[in-house]
């Protein structure tokens, strides 16, 4: 199969490259694994989709490791989306602040309601400093706080 998406993410695993890879596609609707090119029984390099999006996962060693300097970023529908997205990319990783965490592999995902990018929009300062300020006292996004110090 043939992607034809210009630019894909790229991720380098140290040899669970098919695990993760069956646990992302787990997590998002519009999801499959595309192609597995495999060198004798083990997985090489995984050609996959996730939300229309599509990556790629290499099985590469353990010379080089996931950081924050770069993320996964999920708009997400609602405070549902965000929860359950939320609770499967925490198991066995870590959560951190403003809606990031990182996964059990070491990859680091931003989990974000659209609704914040919304309220970030409005063209009253007020409004959007009181979003801001919300959000930089969370974990996990909370919309109805952040609906709550938007209307104040």
């Amino acid at each position: 199969m043939t992607i034809s998406q210009k630019i894909k993410t790229f991720m380098w695993f140290d040899d669970n490259a098919e695990e993760a890879v069956n646990y992302y596609v787990a997590a998002f609707e519009n999801s499959k694994i595309d192609h597995i090119a495999r060198q004798g029984d083990k997985a090489f390099v995984i050609e996959f989709t996730l939300a229309g999006q599509h990556y790629v996962a290499l099985n590469g060693g353990p010379m080089f490791k996931p950081n924050e300097a770069i993320s996964l970023m999920v708009t997400c529908d609602d405070q549902g989306e965000v929860d359950r997205l939320w609770d499967h990319l925490t198991k066995g990783g870590s959560p951190s602040q403003c809606g990031w965490l990182k996964d059990k592999y070491g990859f680091s995902w931003q989990i974000v309601p659209k609704r914040f990018m919304d309220l970030m929009k409005d063209k009253d300062s007020a409004k959007t400093a009181r979003v801001m300020a919300a959000m930089l006292q969370m974990t996990k996004f909370d919309v109805a706080a952040l609906e709550k110090a938007y209307a104040a």
